[in-house]
């Protein structure tokens, strides 16, 4: 006979899901026999029916649901670092080009300002440009 309805009631009973109810094999026909809560509550208080042990992750498997976001990746923050350098470089160096191809620098101080590019002396564009004016790098027509 089928214990499905009594299975749901022991459920209820002992808060817990379906699948941890454990029903005695050797006493199924007991089991069948019952239709009340109170009866399920009889078998319960005499062992016939009783809760499985909660099945839980185990301590190997559980780093590798947790654990995944942003700040704890390896290097995350040193690659949004590079790609800061690599962006405000570039701009640094499309700025002294546009510069030295309309000759407001000579090729010499465009080389000497693309190894201190190079080496981080300034903090962006303007900076650059800045420091040209300051100096009187740059050509005036």
């Amino acid at each position: 006979m089928s214990q499905a309805s009594q299975r749901r009631i022991a459920a209820r009973i002992m808060k817990v899901g379906k699948n941890r109810v454990w029903i005695d094999p050797e006493k199924t026909d007991l089991v069948g026999g019952a239709i009340t809560r109170e009866e399920v509550r009889r078998l319960i208080h005499e062992g016939v029916i009783g809760k499985s042990r909660e099945q839980g992750i185990s301590k190997g498997r559980a780093p590798a649901h947790r654990r995944r976001g942003h700040g704890s990746r390896k290097g995350s923050h040193a690659i949004d670092q590079k790609r800061r350098w690599i962006s405000r470089v570039r701009k640094q160096r499309e700025r002294i080009r546009e510069l030295r191809e309309k000759r407001k620098i000579p090729p010499a101080t465009y080389r000497k300002i693309y190894m201190m590019v190079k080496g981080g002396a300034f903090r962006n564009a303007a900076h650059l440009d800045e420091y040209l004016e300051t100096r009187g790098l740059i050509k005036r027509r």
